[in-house]
């Protein structure tokens, strides 16, 4: 199993000040923790993409390439992009061009996004959510397929035999597919034979079980090899020295930020009590020390079926850099080894 972190490249305030980082700091310490991951072993850096205050993410492929000139190993990808509002042809081009710059290392993660911002930013209609995402899915991997493309779909213009530059070095590029809950996405997924990506951010990760063996199943249906079918799950989390630690650390920062978006999807606040059940066993969040997160880990790859590749979102609460920092730390040199050894798979390579 992959282990890794995403980040959203929030530049949000302390819920206990009411003045948020620099954005060029907050950049900068971005960078920093990518890098730091890259030496701790992590298998995985994502950064999303958003298009609102207090995110810096809306250029990830950007990031992602100033990361790229920082490290050695780690493999560098979007967590999402929002390809439903993107053009697919400059998607592949920045991601190849990303992949000839890390020598190998991009990947792209290709969702709808949680967030509808973009929609009216870049001139499209919410209302062909779906059906935009599935025409642009088609045109990225025919330009995967083929440096010379002829394609035609609903949103954007015709190609006729147009060579799309450069190629990566990868052959193909990575993609993944990023969905939420919708039985369709995965079945989607499973039928093009595309490795999938699982936000699970609430409620027992166990109940996607159905799910993720309908996409197997579609891909199956397929034809497609089970080795291509690929399962990774994008999770809130945090570490500490110890448990208790690590939840009070993370808990103010995490209750402002989804109390903040409850406000705008009608949610109610986030509360104390809840935060703690979604630490517990069965819960998503993925907070704790280094052997109650470890067994976390381990069980919910076994009630899923085997899992490929988890990255915890971290930024979602306002946590100082260091305290960033030591998480990364326990993260690829405490959990990292304990789930590597259980599952029998070798630490990554250097």
């Amino acid at each position: 199993m992959e282990l890794g972190v995403d980040s959203f490249a929030a530049a949000i305030a302390d819920p206990s000040s009411t003045s948020p980082p620099k954005p060029v700091e907050r950049m900068h310490e971005l960078l920093e923790e990518i890098e730091f991951a890259d030496r701790v072993g992590l298998d995985v850096f994502g950064i999303g993409e958003h298009h609102r205050p207090k995110f810096l993410d809306s250029a990830q492929s950007v990031i992602l390439a100033a990361a790229a000139a920082r490290t050695q190993r780690i493999r560098l990808t979007s967590a999402v992009t929002v390809l439903s509002a993107a053009d697919p042809v400059r998607v592949f081009e920045e991601f190849a061009t990303l992949d000839l710059i890390s020598n190998g290392r991009a990947e792209i993660v290709a969702g709808r996004g949680s967030f509808v911002e973009s929609y009216p930013l870049f001139g499209l209609d919410l209302d062909d959510y779906d059906s935009l995402f599935a025409s642009k899915l088609d045109l990225l991997l025919a330009i995967r397929a083929n440096p010379r493309v002829t394609w035609s779909g609903k949103h954007r213009p015709a190609l006729r035999d147009q060579a799309i530059y450069p190629r990566p070095v990868q052959d193909p590029l990575p993609i993944w597919v990023g969905v939420g809950g919708t039985p369709a996405s995965f079945v989607r997924a499973g039928t093009l034979g595309l490795p999938l990506m699982v936000a699970i951010i609430g409620g027992a990760p166990v109940r996607f079980r159905q799910l993720v063996d309908l996409y197997r199943e579609a891909g199956r249906r397929a034809g497609h090899p089970p080795q291509s079918l690929r399962v990774g799950l994008h999770m809130i989390g945090f570490l500490g020295d110890t448990a208790e630690k690590a939840a009070d650390d993370f808990f103010p920062g995490y209750a402002h930020t989804f109390t903040e978006i409850g406000k705008e999807r009608g949610w109610s606040p986030t509360t104390r009590a809840r935060f703690d059940a979604e630490t517990g066993p069965d819960g998503a969040l993925l907070v704790g020390d280094v052997e109650s997160v470890a067994k976390k880990i381990l069980t919910v790859n076994s009630d899923l079926g085997g899992i490929s590749r988890i990255t915890f979102q971290m930024g979602v609460s306002t946590v100082a850099h260091a305290k960033m920092m030591h998480s990364i730390e326990l993260l690829g040199t405490g959990v990292a080894p304990i789930v590597r050894k259980r599952l029998g798979s070798g630490p990554r390579p250097g």
